[in-house]
C-alpha cells in the first residue's frame, strides 16, 4: 500500500531545496548518462569492426611465399613453391577439421573495357564457395556458380566501383559484356564489400571470373596462387593452420623452419585481439561511469546529512510519538533512493535517446562507416545500470539514515 504522506514529505523537501537537490542529482544523472553513451559508443565501434570481420572470423589464408631459403630433403634452397589443385584435394582428404577450401588465382591489373569506357582493374579467378567466406553482398545478379566452374563459362562478377567506371549511371550491367584483355565476359552480378578501409576500395575495383575459366584462357595451368581455408565449427583456426602448413611443407619439401616458401595468416588471432580490445573499452567505461555515479552518491549522502541535521527536531518529535528507528531509516533511505533513481533514470533515458538519434542519422547516411555502426546498449546493460543506481541510492542513505535513527528524542526536542 502506498504511503501518500511519505511521498508528500519527499516532494516538499525537494521543493524547498530545488537548487541544492538539482545540483546534487546532476552528479548521478551525468554518471549514468556517460555510462550509457560510453557503452553505446563502444558497442558501435565493436559492431563496425565485427561487420568488417563478417564470415572471416576464423579463416586461414595460405599462399606461395617466395623461394625457399633452407635446403631440405636433399633439395637445394632457392626453389619456388607452387600450390596446385592436388594440394586442395590433399587438404580436404587428409587434414582433420577443414570445412571448406577456396582457391584464388590472380592476374593483377588488367585492361577491362565496356564500349568506350575502360580502366586497369584487378582480375581474379574464384570459386563459388568464396561468397560464404568473405563479407561480400550481392547487390545485383548472382555470384559465380558450379556450372560456371564446370563449363568454364566466360562470366564475370564486378565490384561496385567497376560498375561506376565502365557503365553509365542507371545502366544495368547484368547481362552486358565486358572485355578483359580483348576476351569477352558477360556480367552476371555486382557485389559490394563490407571490409574496412583500403580493403573495401580494392574489392570494389575487382573483377571476378570463374577460376577454371581464368586458368584455361590465360594459361595458368593447375597452379593456385592462394588458398582460404575455413575450419569446421568448434575447431580453432590455429590448429587447422598448423596442420595445413605441415602437410603442404611435406608435399613440397619445404623445411619446417623455413620462413619462406609457404606463408600463412590466421584471422582468428586478429579477431580475438580486437575482441580483447573492446572488452578493455567496456571495462574502462564501467570504471569511469561507476566512479562518477559514486561521486554523485556521495554528494547525495552529504545532502541527506544536511537534511537530517535540519530535521533533527522533527525526527525527535516523531520518535517521541512512537516512531521506530526502522521507520526513520526507511524515511531517509526512501528520499535518497528517489533522488538517485529519478536523476539516474533521466540519465539512462537521455543516453539511450542520444544513441537512437545517432543510430537514425547513421541509417540515413547508409548505415554508418566500416568502423562505427549501430551504437546501442543492451537490455542486460541497462538492467545493470539500474542495479547500480539502486546500490548508489542505498549507499548514499546509509550514513544519514544511521545518524537519524540514533537521534535522542530528548536532545532533539531541545534543538533550536
Amino acid at each position: 500500500m502506498i504511503d501518500v504522506d511519505k511521498w508528500q514529505e519527499i516532494y516538499l523537501t525537494v521543493k524547498r531545496h530545488k537548487l541544492r537537490t538539482g545540483l546534487t542529482a546532476f552528479g548521478v544523472f551525468w554518471g549514468v548518462f556517460m555510462l550509457v553513451v560510453l557503452l553505446g559508443a563502444g558497442k558501435g565501434m565493436e559492431n563496425g569492426v565485427k561487420q568488417s570481420f563478417d564470415r572471416m572470423e576464423n579463416l586461414v589464408f595460405i599462399w606461395s611465399s617466395g623461394k625457399t631459403t633452407l635446403p631440405y630433403a636433399g633439395l637445394s634452397k632457392g626453389r619456388e613453391v607452387r600450390l596446385n589443385d592436388d594440394d586442395i584435394k590433399a587438404i580436404m582428404n587428409n587434414v582433420d577439421g577443414v570445412a571448406r577450401v577456396a582457391p584464388t588465382n590472380f592476374m593483377g591489373g588488367q585492361n577491362v573495357e565496356h564500349l568506350d569506357n575502360n580502366d586497369v582493374l584487378e582480375v581474379t579467378g574464384e570459386y563459388p564457395v568464396l561468397i560464404a567466406m568473405q563479407p561480400y553482398d550481392m547487390v545485383e545478379g548472382r555470384f559465380i556458380n558450379e556450372l560456371d566452374i564446370q563449363e568454364r563459362r566466360k562470366v564475370a562478377v564486378i565490384g561496385s566501383r567497376v560498375r561506376q567506371v565502365l557503365f553509365e549511371p542507371g545502366q544495368d550491367p547484368v547481362g552486358r559484356d565486358i572485355q578483359i584483355n580483348n576476351v569477352f565476359f558477360q556480367v552476371v552480378g555486382v557485389f559490394n564489400s563490407r571490409r574496412p578501409g583500403e580493403d573495401a576500395d580494392r574489392d570494389s575495383e575487382r573483377v571476378m571470373v570463374p577460376n577454371t575459366t581464368l586458368r584455361y584462357i590465360f594459361n595458368q595451368g593447375d597452379r593456385v596462387h592462394r588458398l582460404i581455408v575455413m575450419p569446421q565449427p568448434g575447431i580453432r583456426s590455429e590448429i587447422v593452420e598448423q596442420r595445413v602448413d605441415k602437410l603442404l611443407r611435406e608435399r613440397h619439401k619445404v623445411h619446417p623452419q623455413d620462413p619462406s616458401g609457404i606463408g600463412t595468416f590466421n584471422m582468428q588471432q586478429e579477431y580475438e585481439k580486437v575482441q580483447g580490445l573492446f572488452s578493455g573499452i567496456r571495462l574502462f567505461s564501467w570504471v569511469v561511469a561507476i566512479g562518477t555515479i559514486i561521486a554523485g552518491a556521495i554528494a547525495v549522502g552529504n545532502i541527506m546529512l544536511i537534511v537530517v541535521k535540519e530535521r533533527t527536531r522533527e525526527i525527535g518529535i516523531r520518535k517521541a510519538l512512537g516512531a521506530t528507528p526502522r521507520s526513520i531509516v526507511l524515511m531517509i533511505v526512501q528520499e535518497s533512493v528517489v533522488i538517485t533513481a529519478v536523476s539516474g533514470y533521466m540519465g539512462l533515458v537521455l543516453g539511450v535517446a542520444l544513441l537512437e538519434v545517432v543510430n537514425r542519422l547513421l541509417s540515413a547516411l547508409g548505415g554508418g562507416n566500416r568502423f562505427f555502426a549501430n551504437p546501442e546498449i543492451s537490455f542486460e546493460m541497462a538492467s545493470v545500470a539500474i542495479c547500480v543506481l539502486i546500490a548508489a541510492g542505498l549507499l548514499a542513505a546509509w550514513l544519514p539514515a544511521a545518524k537519524a535513527a540514533a537521534v535522542d528524542p530528548i536532545l532533539a526536542l531541545q534543538e533550536e
